[in-house]
């Protein structure tokens, strides 16, 4: 059976991170992804990269609109395996700690925790202050995974889609998706020609 994964976007920086694991999930026919792009992700977009917004809306199976309160993923009646907020913005972690539903995105995340699904939130922010880090707290209390972009070197990233795969990687890992977005550790590198 088919995976079933909430995909929202923030507004905060790195929106290149959501935008890559639409992608990666495009080409996985064994996952149906449900996007939710705030206002402030759609800015974002258009500020960081040359991705034009319909091309990103068009990576996920099905789009629902951030104000449509009334959209299936709202209810827990709807089954998911959960839910990826990537980029996830400070406001929104806000959100969804505090059950302030107000937008589709925290209500969708919302439901997740309720349900017992699973949810990440892919924090991009810093320096943190001890308001952030309580809330990061409140989230990991109420199930949620914090999964800030942190990128590690193990694998000897090349290039800046090398560093944002593999924080991709190990979203897809909680997730229990198949993918060789990274070299894990301990795996040994292919030897190139040019070595």
């Amino acid at each position: 059976m088919a995976k079933r994964i909430i995909v929202g976007l923030s507004g905060a920086s790195g929106v290149i991170y959501g935008i890559r694991t639409l992608m990666h999930l495009r080409a996985m026919e064994d996952v149906e992804t449900h996007l939710v792009l705030t206002e402030g992700g759609r800015i974002n977009i258009q500020v960081e990269t040359d991705v034009a917004v319909s091309d990103v809306l068009a990576l996920a199976d099905v789009v629902h609109r951030d104000d449509n309160l009334a959209a299936k993923i709202s209810s827990g009646s709807f089954q998911t395996d959960g839910m990826i907020v990537i980029p996830c913005s400070i406001k929104s972690l806000s959100g969804i700690v505090n059950s302030y539903a107000d937008n589709l995105l925290c209500r969708a995340a919302d439901v997740c925790l309720k349900e017992k699904r699973k949810l990440v939130l892919v924090l991009r922010e810093t320096p943190l202050h001890k308001g952030h880090l309580e809330l990061m707290m409140k989230a990991a209390d109420l199930g949620a995974m914090m999964l800030p972009p942190m990128p590690a070197f193990y694998h000897q990233p090349k290039t800046i889609d090398d560093i944002i795969d593999q924080t991709v990687g190990k979203v897809f890992d909680y997730f229990e998706i198949d993918h060789h977005l990274f070299r894990r550790w301990g795996e040994k590198r292919e030897e190139s020609s040019n070595e």
